[in-house]
């Protein structure tokens, strides 16, 4: 039996580091990424923005009872940077079929 970590509301971690995203959350993700393109300048999507919620989470920026909205300004601004560092670290691959 896998241990899952809750990251914020919606999105947990296994041990191995994989995610789990509440389906009820796709729509949210999906719009926070088209809200992160413009201050990033990046071609940002959900798995971009799952990458930056991991690393604000670990950063202490966000907490395990986070809900996320897409329209957060704040949030937007939390995971500005962590997006453009994924892009910087990993040239913007983030999934396992990257």
């Amino acid at each position: 039996m896998k241990t899952q970590r809750q990251i914020v509301m919606g999105i947990s971690l296994d041990a191995a580091g994989q995610a789990t995203i509440d389906p009820s959350l796709h729509d949210v993700l999906f719009d926070l990424a088209l809200n992160l393109e413009s201050p990033t300048d990046l071609p940002v999507d959900i798995e971009h923005v799952v990458a930056a919620i991991v690393i604000a989470a670990r950063h202490s920026q966000l907490s395990a009872g986070h809900v996320l909205t897409a329209d957060d300004a704040e949030l937007i601004e939390i995971l500005t940077p962590h997006v453009k560092s994924v892009f910087k670290l990993y040239g913007g691959r983030v999934g396992r079929d990257d």
